[in-house]
């Protein structure tokens, strides 16, 4: 449980000393929150579809998005599913259908006994004109310990 809570600390230092300055000139729009299904870890990566919803903090509409979150590692173990919540930041507040969609690609990593925990910081997305906040925090249940450089893409 330390080791968790160390890589979780360790991830948010480095990703809020590059994020201020980026996130300045942007509104919070809104949260994507993901589930994913089962995923088994193949050694050397692994591959995960997801259900995602974007709700809008200034209208409470909500758009839902499908994808896949790939990762290239040490992914070793079996989850039966996950949880990840980012914080959605646009130019405006207002954000519209399908802004989201696109590629998003960075650093993850997560362990599991029983419940774990695990960090996403990816970078991306259509036209860069919306951004997920770099750090996303997952919860899922399984035997599993994954680091490596994970994409995620939205449709």
């Amino acid at each position: 449980m330390q080791l968790k809570a160390l890589i979780l600390f360790c991830f948010s230092l480095v990703i809020g000393a590059s994020n201020a300055n980026a996130q300045e000139s942007r509104a919070r729009a809104g949260e994507l929150v993901c589930q994913g299904g089962p995923s088994v870890g193949l050694i050397v990566g692994s591959s995960q579809r997801l259900n995602c919803t974007f709700r809008s903090f200034e209208t409470g509409r909500r758009y839902t998005y499908s994808g896949s979150m790939r990762r290239v590692g040490l992914d070793v173990g079996v989850t039966s599913g996950s949880r990840l919540l980012w914080l959605v930041f646009s130019a405006q507040s207002r954000v519209k259908r399908n802004s989201l969609a696109g590629r998003y690609v960075g650093a993850s990593g997560d362990a599991s006994f029983g419940f774990g925990l695990g960090a996403n910081v990816l970078i991306g997305g259509r036209n860069r004109s919306v951004t997920l906040q770099p750090l996303s925090i997952q919860g899922q249940t399984g035997l599993n310990l994954a680091v490596g450089v994970s994409s995620l893409t939205l449709r």
